[in-house]
């Protein structure tokens, strides 16, 4: 069996390239705290602390983030997203940076700081960094309104 190669490189409308750094590679094609099946994810989801939701159906992109939150710290973070390979890679790593950070810590990360940790993203795509942000503020909104 012949292997897979996965290729990172895609042209831009001008012809230039798009070169994903190793860390986008690898949150990509091996992402971080997300789900093997629905049935695991549904398990997840009744416990969950917070839930966060950002996107459309009608272009695409979705999002959903789940939080498990103790004594002020987030101790799990899962999601499931319908996004490109920019989306995927920066919620993948945004859910690694947040587990053991409390909630003020984890409100404070930006898509700048997810794009810096990825060692950066092609210049058109840095708007999908912005989804699993969202995501986890609306997670974090979650869980401090049914604290209420």
């Amino acid at each position: 069996m012949t292997p897979i190669i996965h290729k990172a490189e895609v042209k831009g409308k001008q012809g230039q390239n798009w070169l994903y750094t190793k860390e986008v590679k690898e949150h990509f094609f091996h992402p971080k705290n997300t789900f093997k099946s629905v049935e695991e994810e549904e398990e997840f989801e009744k416990n969950a602390d917070g839930i966060g939701e950002v996107g459309s159906p009608a272009c695409g992109d979705m999002m959903r983030m789940y939080i498990k939150v103790k004594d002020g710290i987030i101790v799990a973070c899962r999601w499931k997203t319908f996004g490109c390979a920019s989306a995927i890679a920066s919620t993948s790593i945004l859910s690694e940076m947040v587990i053991g950070k409390t909630l003020d810590d984890a409100r404070k990360i930006k898509p700048k700081d997810i794009v810096q940790k990825l060692k950066g993203l092609p210049q058109r795509k840095i708007h999908c960094s912005v989804l699993g942000d969202k995501a986890l503020q609306k997670a974090i909104d979650n869980f401090e309104k049914k604290k209420r």
